[in-house]
């Protein structure tokens, strides 16, 4: 006997399904219901257990009117999805649930569905490829920074130049008014400054070159506020105490083995190679898949299931609240604007729910689907990363109901890689 009463959509992407549950069914499960609520309750002059079924019904008719209904609405809601074949994307929302006592149980479920997304040719895209291998340029420049990190920096008697360290004592006085009258001066600081470095001041940076130790300089700056033009105008006064140059250390068979286990500069340099080559790698890989994601939208242009996008878009903002918090931020006392912050991600979440319906429409046309080998070896890299046993995993996500998500985020990946041209193993990592 069909249990769905009448389908129609209600938007691109969007069903309402009348569901109706047989009065047998109904009066069944209120009698069950009512039942275990006798044998639990206790009541003035009864026994527990011994209530009687009528004044139980009388006395607690809405509970029992909303456990029969939090118990068949599920069961039914499976029986119809599989009954019309509709493939959800969400939970039902469920509106007008018609229930009388000896009557059928009536209710209405609508539901984001899988859009329809006739393939365009995805065999002939194009990829970029940028070049993997380090250049004698790099190489140089990441031992440069090495070298940089372990040197020493020793005084000299000369003006101060860009890359120096320069100890400064350096004093501020606010002005105001057209006339430019100093008001209070603060305590002189003794700071240390790197002429030029990107943390630096530029106005600093700027007034200490060519000061030797012992000379003077000024410079204003407007500082308290978020933009040029805002904040609190200052004029800063400093005097060089000390000037001082960086002695980088000598580039030999030596120098590699203090950085590390390297027997000589050779075994250094091809380790920073490697390095700097898996960098370049992660890039190009990021790169191609964010090619191959914007032409897959590009390709397939459809209205996107809106609840859906909504969904997304709550996760995306509950991930970076649990980053904030994670990072000792107390949200309860910062002014977050979390209403701006959604309309700024919202493009975003636009993009990720449009490539993985696209992802979809090609694993079912393709027919990808990760072996059970493949599947059992992500779940071992999650038991290592988290230090237990693939068994405890499976149950675990089991468990949550997350299985299956973890075999679509699989599927994905693999078909992300068959279309890249690469080989099909599962990434253990996760994909937009």
């Amino acid at each position: 006997m069909s249990v769905v009463i009448s389908q129609e959509d209600t938007g691109p992407c969007q069903k309402q399904l009348v569901i109706e549950v047989p009065a047998p069914a109904v009066d069944a499960e209120h009698r069950r219901v009512v039942q275990e609520l006798g044998q639990q309750i206790t009541l003035p002059g009864f026994r527990k257990g011994k209530v009687p079924k009528k004044v139980v019904e009388r006395r607690f008719k809405k509970d029992i009117k909303d456990t029969v209904v939090e118990h068949l609405l599920p069961r039914y809601w499976r029986q119809a999805q599989a009954e019309s074949g509709i493939d959800p994307l969400l939970p039902p929302q469920v509106e007008k649930v018609e229930f009388e006592a000896g009557e059928p149980l009536r209710f209405h479920a609508t539901v984001e569905v899988r859009p329809e997304i006739p393939l365009g040719n995805i065999d002939d895209l194009i990829f970029p490829d940028p070049e993997v291998e380090p250049t004698s340029e790099e190489l140089e420049e990441a031992l440069d920074d090495i070298r940089r990190r372990r040197s020493d920096w020793v005084p000299v008697e000369r003006s101060a130049a860009q890359g120096d360290l320069v100890n400064v004592e350096i004093s501020s006085q606010s002005t105001s008014g057209e006339g430019g009258d100093d008001e209070s001066e603060d305590e002189p600081q003794t700071i240390s400054v790197e002429v030029g470095d990107s943390r630096v001041w530029e106005e600093l940076s700027m007034a200490v070159t060519g000061l030797g130790a012992g000379q003077k300089g000024e410079f204003t700056r407007r500082v308290g506020g978020e933009g040029e033009e805002e904040g609190e105008e200052r004029r800063f006064k400093l005097q060089v105490v000390a000037v001082k140059e960086r002695e980088l250390p000598t580039l030999d068979d030596e120098f590699a083995s203090s950085v590390g286990p390297f027997e000589n500069l050779e075994d250094l340099q091809e380790e920073i190679r490697q390095q700097i080559r898996q960098g370049k790698e992660s890039k190009r890989s990021r790169e191609r898949e964010n090619s191959l994601m914007s032409q897959l939208r590009d390709l397939h242009p459809f209205e996107l299931p809106e609840r859906v996008v909504e969904k997304e878009l709550e996760e995306m903002l509950s991930r970076h609240a649990e980053h904030l918090m994670g990072q000792g931020v107390d949200l309860d006392k910062v002014d977050i604007d979390w209403a701006a912050l959604m309309e700024q991600a919202r493009p975003q979440a636009r993009e990720q729910v449009h490539g993985r319906l696209v992802l979809d429409a090609v694993i079912r046309a393709k027919s990808i689907e990760v072996t059970e080998e493949e599947f059992e070896t992500a779940l071992a890299e999650i038991a290592r990363a988290q230090k237990t046993s693939t068994l405890a995993v499976r149950q675990a996500l089991d468990q949550a109901e997350r299985l299956g998500e973890l075999k679509t985020r699989l599927n994905r990946e693999k078909a992300v890689k068959q279309l890249l041209g690469e080989n099909d193993e599962p990434a253990s990592g996760d994909h937009p």
